[in-house]
């Protein structure tokens, strides 16, 4: 009897519990948005809770990296998608945050029976049960997961478009809208990975 319930306890951690999705980028001025969705099991939740894993705005880069492969290797799956900036001029950021969220979870092997969405707008091409959680990646580990997945990845490619766009100090301000990188804009002028929509705001472009 006793070995039942080990059994079965044993069942229940390993079984998925959470299944988060985050983006990163959406308010940045160059390059494009990222999204990750994370699925977890309750056992795997509490290991990473107990490494560190929270918001990734809570987070140093350094710590953000060292948890990034530990992540991988303890969700059951996981996706990232991204929508570039020429989608974001053309459909809006809400709709290319969207798309960016929906290329994640078609990377998923199967599709997540429960999907828990990090703020107060819902996933709308997403044909199946969701929550919406405000402040979900303090919340929820998945989504604290999703997170780092997705911010880790979007700085990485940063890193490697300051090479190609050099002149707009793309590493260190990882395609916010600075006031050193608007003046930099201003001097050296707008690249194709530039979001011209978001310039327009700024009366830059």
């Amino acid at each position: 009897m006793q070995e039942k319930k080990e059994e079965d306890l044993q069942q229940a951690l390993n079984k998925v519990s959470e299944v988060g999705i985050d983006e990163v980028g959406r308010g940045a001025i160059f390059g494009p948005v990222f999204s990750a969705v994370v699925e977890l099991t309750e056992k795997n939740k509490f290991t990473l809770k107990q490494l560190g894993v929270t918001d990734s705005k809570k987070l140093t880069p350094k710590k953000r990296k060292l948890l990034l492969p530990k992540i991988l290797l303890l969700s059951s799956d996981y996706g990232i998608g991204q929508s570039s900036a020429r989608e974001i001029d053309k459909l809006g950021i809400r709709v290319a945050t969207e798309l960016s969220m929906i290329r994640a979870l078609k990377k998923l092997k199967k599709k997540p029976s429960e999907l828990i969405v990090d703020g107060p707008l819902l996933l709308r091409p997403w044909k199946g049960t969701q929550k919406n959680i405000v402040s979900g990646d303090s919340k929820f580990i998945s989504i604290a997961s999703a997170s780092i997945v997705a911010k880790v990845s979007r700085d990485n490619l940063m890193v490697r478009l300051e090479r190609k766009y050099s002149g707009y100090l793309i590493c260190k301000n990882k395609g916010y809208g600075t006031r050193e990188h608007l003046t930099l804009i201003k001097k050296n002028g707008i690249t194709k990975l530039h979001r011209k929509s978001f310039l327009k705001k700024s009366n830059l472009i």
